[in-house]
């Protein structure tokens, strides 16, 4: 028997219900949520640089498909043994809803997909970018709470007061496996990284829109610092985690990601001094 911490985060012991034959999952909820959340403020913020606000779904309809895509190539490429190793099952790949999308993928072939969809829309890439950056940020924040769902990509054992009861999870069933008397299986309380992420990325959201409106920034900076204040907060949270994971000279391959990243994000933010600077109103959000 487990002790559990008085003031202990509880998680869920289920994460699919279905309504007939429909599966509604959470993980999904929690992305959809994301998107619309981004769809909406990139929609103001883009008017304010004096753009057009419904050009934001045009851009979305190329740039959501390409960044899921990007995302879960990210993840089975990055993590393959369970896919293609010893026992492996190369059809889970695809099975997108039990899990598994890596936010470097799916920025990278998001703004693939965005640069298709800025072109046919006539919107200035770099604008798009600027607006998009804390709209996309918070969509990351409420797209972790997925995994709090899942009962996954939790961090170390603690016995802090916010320490998170983590249940032993069936992915195929999306629900907590459970003992012969019914009840759900703990496996244990262990850091809430998931809410640790969650939390940063918010930060970063109402760091990047101050900024925005307090200094006079040149076009793609404001992606350059999303970029830059994600990583940060990735590269230790990604420390602390404990989930299988690939190693490269001693540290998990997201750390050495991290790193990389945000090397290419004060690359470009150094270099974006160059371009013509964003508009100023009084309006931005």
């Amino acid at each position: 028997m487990i002790a559990l911490a008085p003031a202990e985060i509880p998680s869920p012991t289920q994460g699919v219900w279905h309504l007939g034959p429909l599966p509604l999952r959470a993980y999904a909820l929690c992305i959809l949520a994301g998107i619309l959340v981004a769809v909406w403020l990139t929609q103001r913020r883009l008017a304010a640089r004096g753009g057009r606000p419904e050009s934001v779904v045009d851009v979305a309809m190329w740039a959501v498909p390409f960044g899921i895509v990007g995302g879960r190539l990210y993840h089975v490429i990055s993590s393959p043994q369970a896919y293609f190793g010893d026992g492996g099952r190369p059809m889970d790949a695809f099975k997108i809803w039990e899990g598994g999308l890596g936010i470097w993928g799916a920025v990278a072939l998001g703004a693939l997909g965005a640069w298709i969809g800025c072109r046919r829309a006539g919107v200035p890439y770099l604008d798009f970018a600027d607006a998009l950056a804390p709209g996309l940020v918070l969509a990351q924040a409420l797209g972790r709470w997925g995994n709090w769902f899942n009962n996954e990509l939790y961090g170390g054992p603690t016995d802090l007061p916010w320490a998170l009861r983590i249940y032993q999870w069936d992915p195929s069933a999306g629900a907590a496996v459970r003992d012969g008397a019914g009840a759900p299986v703990v496996r244990g309380l262990f850091h809430p990284t998931f809410l640790y992420e969650s939390l940063w990325c918010v930060g970063v959201a109402v760091l990047l829109m101050w900024v925005d409106r307090r200094f006079r920034l040149r076009r793609g900076q404001v992606f350059a610092l999303y970029v830059m204040g994600y990583t940060l907060g990735r590269l230790w949270i990604e420390m602390m985690r404990i989930d299988t994971a690939n190693h490269v000279l001693g540290l998990r391959l997201n750390v050495w990601t991290s790193i990389l990243v945000f090397a290419f994000g004060l690359a470009w933010f150094v270099l974006a001094r160059r371009t013509p600077p964003t508009i100023s109103t009084d309006d931005r959000t």
